[in-house]
């Protein structure tokens, strides 16, 4: 009796403590997070089990058992957001930062997490209205929901956060005018500690009215580009004095620049620009602790070039291109001591250029490109600066062989990559320490940065001491952290560069880890130093989890050992048939997954199925030719990678697209494009002479187009002056190009992506069409269009191709006639919100000459041809080619023998190849640029891959 006794007081125990187990976790909490789980088609690895807080689940803090936060940034999750989260009571944060995978709604009854404080979905594909409910989240201080999908308004029930510290919608699509108080309802007016409106990039529009700023609120960083604001600047915003960062560039603001952002002397930075102010530029001698001054392109009535700007001590960037700035820059006007670049181009100044003898030690930068200055004195000290005075009286007609007359603008090269390590492989890169691992990649954007960010050096090795020492003090599992391809985004002046912060001691992060140092940017926990102002990171997909350290990982192990086991057994019995199958089984697999894997490269002849005149480099040779990929060979680059000058042993000048890890083709893919480019030969296309499938890379190897795309020439940027003759010539030549793809090549090509940027001029300028990353080929000729993901650059699109997902060769047919327009107005194809086929069709009328199109016109056109001849002709083709319907446009063929027919109206032979004598311009050589990147509408997946465009 006692014995049995004692197996029921044993029996009693257990069942106790396996109910105490699972009760460890709230059950409420338990089934919520079950039920997220359950609405999620990726979840986190170790997500097993009922007793969330007992067995560690990735990202779940929990307090007495209870959910207070759920942290699962860039964790490749996928699915939409449960309603069943308004369970989670206790819950305090909630970050699924950098998720694309996330989609959907937000849930209608989110407003029952009235204890959340941190609300951050950065970066993920939420879409629908912002619910109304988020004002009822009384406790929260961070509302971040930037870098989505959201459409809609923004809720007035926000204005009742009055704990809320950071406010961040930016890079979304909501409209509509911004909320305010009314007695009745609440608005953003009534957020007094909120320091932060970040509202960027969206459709916001509407009168930013005057109840919206009051003296009371704490406002530090007031960010509305890029919306659709109007009416005129609210003086109640000269009231929140505490403001250090003012955007409101990229609007359709109106009225005047007030006088009274004098008041605002915290103001670091003020950008003013691409607006439609008018009046005069205020005196802003206040402003001492202003860093950026941008008031560029608007319609300010004419003044002198302001003398109160020396008085601005603390200024770095000043930016006033298109405000008919006259008369001749004071001689003290470069004298701030913290002065780095000033762009005072498009303007009317005129006299002379002197910087005077108290010019700044940090002045770098000045471009006074198409204005009217008759004479520079280069300044006796502080040498390094770069001037630009391409098309002014100065530099003559085809520039005068100085170095400032040249259009080319600055760039970097810097990088906090080490150098002198071995390359890796599978997509690690090296440590500081010269260790492979899978970093964390991402964008760090900083939106207004205080200082102008390609010149001083020094700034970027700070920010990345910043970063380790950040890791370092949290015992974050951080090995180290390093930034490369540092650039500046022309539309906004944003800086970005890409960031990578390496696992400690390991390949790669587990998850865990990841949610830590994905936290630290989603939260902005990590703060960048003063200098670099606001910041927003978008970590790029993890692929390479190792799993966490869960108990659930422990049972995994212990049954991983016992299949391996069982498994080795099986091996060793079926050794024997293994041994006798291995042979053809690798060379299947080699066929299937390395297509080159029968390619001899360290031979001179190859064995290469299907190529014409392509060689195959091994990885040594183009690492010789390039000088170990030396930063300073650097032509260009993109989404996809960089892109390299080399030299052949030949002495033959080469072009090496070079991916980078995350955008390697499968080989398969890989080899059917080299195939397709290697039977592409015709002069007016730039020509395939190699690649390279050696240790994991991919290039290309092209030749070297020395005088860069033809954007370049049309932007002034490579100094070469093209008069009507010329331009007839281009076009004829990307004529015969694009032809050629789709009437001659086997089988015939359609481009996709013609633009200015995709046609480059050789030393004789003759044109060359470029860059077939985006390429379709047509391959059943009964077909008359492929049915294909809309892809290609807005502005060149063809609007029918859009709506129906059809390629045909029309559409490239259509972009070819927007690079006609191109070449007649020298604009790019949409500017300050113009698109030059409207503005062709609108402003032509036929009975006048030249169609009355002459306040369209390049200047260079009309200043160097005399009499257009065909000029007419040209127009009307131009426009065939850009009918909204295909069947309306010409094909290819048929525009290449218009445009001969007016080379002969205009006296010129069409079958003289060049657009140019051997040497008749200066410096031609010298245009550079990025002859072979190019900036696309979306990212094709294909190398060379191409760069988002921004939307």
């Amino acid at each position: 009796m006692n014995s049995r006794n004692g197996v029921f007081m044993l029996l009693i125990l257990l069942f106790f403590q396996t109910c105490s187990v699972s009760a460890l976790t709230n059950g409420l909490d338990a089934s919520a997070l079950k039920a997220l789980k359950d609405e999620w088609t990726k979840s986190p690895d170790n997500w097993e089990g009922s007793d969330p807080c007992g067995t560690n689940w990735v990202g779940i803090t929990c307090s007495d058992n209870r959910v207070v936060s759920i942290s699962l940034a860039n964790l490749n999750l996928e699915g939409k957001l449960a309603g069943d989260i308004s369970a989670l009571t206790e819950l305090q944060i909630l970050d699924l930062s950098f998720n694309t995978g996330l989609t959907g709604p937000l849930p209608a009854n989110i407003g029952e997490l009235k204890k959340l404080k941190n609300l951050i979905l950065v970066g993920c594909g939420f879409s629908g209205r912002i619910p109304d409910s988020v004002g009822d989240l009384e406790e929260l201080v961070n509302l971040s929901l930037n870098l989505n999908q959201f459409s809609g308004t923004i809720p007035a029930s926000i204005g009742k956060l009055s704990k809320l510290y950071w406010f961040d919608i930016a890079d979304n699509q909501i409209e509509g005018p911004l909320p305010v108080s009314d007695g009745t309802k609440p608005g953003l007016d009534m957020l007094l500690e909120t320091k932060h409106f970040h509202f960027g990039k969206n459709k916001l529009s509407g009168n930013i009215t005057e109840k919206l700023f009051t003296a009371n609120m704490t406002l530090i960083h007031v960010l509305f580009d890029g919306n659709q604001f109007t009416g005129k600047i609210p003086d109640s915003l000269s009231l929140v004095t505490t403001l250090q960062v003012l955007r409101l560039d990229r609007n359709k603001l109106s009225g005047d620049i007030p006088s009274s952002f004098n008041n605002l002397t915290h103001l670091n930075e003020l950008y003013l620009a691409n607006n439609r102010f008018t009046g005069s530029l205020p005196n802003l001698t206040s402003l001492t602790s202003l860093y950026t001054l941008d008031v560029s392109n608007n319609t300010l009535e004419g003044s002198d070039v302001p003398s109160w700007i020396s008085s601005l001590s603390s200024l770095a960037t000043l930016r006033m291109e298109g405000i008919q700035l006259t008369g001749s820059i004071p001689i003290s006007f470069f004298s701030p001591l913290q002065l780095q670049t000033v762009i005072l181009k498009n303007n009317l100044i005129d006299g002379n250029l002197d910087f005077g003898a108290n010019i700044s030690n940090q002045l770098e930068f000045v471009d006074l490109q198409h204005n009217s200055i008759t004479d520079y004195r280069p300044p006796s000290v502080n040498k390094r600066i770069q001037v630009i005075l391409a098309n002014n009286p100065v530099c003559n007609e085809v520039g005068n062989g100085q170095s400032y007359c040249s259009a080319i603008q600055p760039n970097t090269t810097f990088s906090t990559m080490p150098s002198n390590c071995s390359p890796c492989d599978q997509g690690r890169e090296p440590t500081a320490s010269c260790r492979c691992a899978y970093p964390v990649i991402g964008t760090l954007t900083f939106r207004s940065p205080s200082f102008s960010g390609f010149f001083n050096t020094t700034n970027f090795l700070i920010l990345q001491k910043s970063l380790d020492d950040y890791f370092k003090i949290r015992s974050y599992p951080v090995d180290s952290s390093a930034i490369r391809n540092i650039r500046e985004n022309e539309n906004d002046h944003q800086l970005l560069m890409d960031l990578l912060v390496f696992p400690l001691a390991t390949e790669s992060f587990n998850q865990t880890g990841m949610a830590f140092v994905s936290f630290a940017f989603s939260n902005q926990t990590y703060k960048p130093p003063k200098i670099f102002g606001p910041y927003i990171f978008q970590a790029a997909p993890y692929r390479q989890f190792s799993g966490g350290d869960s108990k659930s990982s422990n049972t995994g192990i212990i049954i991983g050992a016992a299949v391996g086991a069982v498994v080795l057994l099986l091996l060793l019995i079926l050794a024997g048939v293994y041994a006798l199958r291995q042979k053809k089984r690798a060379e299947r697999a080699t066929d299937q997954n390395n297509p080159f894997g029968k390619w001899d490269t360290s031979k001179s002849s190859i064995d290469a199925p299907q190529l014409m005149g392509a060689k195959a480099y091994n990885f040594e040779e183009l690492k010789r030719c390039t000088d170990n990929f030396s930063e300073t060979n650097v032509v260009g680059g993109g989404g996809y990678g960089k892109v390299y000058r080399g030299i052949l042993p030949t002495g033959q000048l080469i072009a090496i697209k070079r991916a980078q890890q995350g955008s390697l083709q499968g080989g398969l893919e890989f080899k059917t494009e080299i195939e397709l480019l290697s039977r592409v030969h015709h002069k007016n296309v730039v020509r395939l002479l190699g690649f390279c499938f050696d240790r994991g890379e991919q290039m290309l190897v092209y030749e070297y187009i020395p005088n860069g795309s033809l954007k370049d020439s049309l932007s002034g940027k490579s100094g070469i002056r093209l008069d009507w003759t010329r331009r007839l010539k281009i076009a004829l030549g990307s004529g015969k190009g694009l032809a050629y793809l789709h009437e001659l090549a086997d089988p015939p090509i359609i481009h996709r992506d013609i633009k200015s940027n995709n046609i480059l001029l050789d030393e004789n300028l003759t044109a060359k069409v470029a860059d077939f990353g985006l390429s379709k080929l047509v391959g059943d000729p009964e077909k008359t269009h492929v049915t294909t993901q809309v892809k290609g650059t807005m502005g060149y699109l063809d609007p029918e191709y859009y709506m129906t997902n059809q390629l045909t060769e029309k559409s490239d047919v259509y972009g070819f006639g927007v690079v006609m327009l191109e070449l007649l107005t020298g604009r790019s194809p949409i500017e300050r919100g113009k698109y030059v086929v409207r503005e062709v069709k609108t402003k032509m009328n036929k009975s006048r000459n030249l169609y009355d199109l002459q306040e369209l016109l390049d200047t260079t056109i009309i200043a160097s041809s005399g009499n257009l001849k065909g000029f007419e002709k040209y127009v009307d083709l131009a426009l065939r080619c850009v009918e909204e319907e295909g069947v309306n446009r010409p094909s290819m063929g048929e525009v290449v023998k218009e445009i001969e027919n007016i080379m002969e109206l205009a006296g010129l032979n069409p079958n003289v190849d060049s657009a140019t004598s051997s040497r008749t311009y200066e410096d031609a050589s010298k245009g550079s640029g990025d002859p072979y990147g190019n900036e696309s509408f979306e990212y094709s997946g294909n190398f060379p891959a191409s760069k988002l465009e921004p939307q």
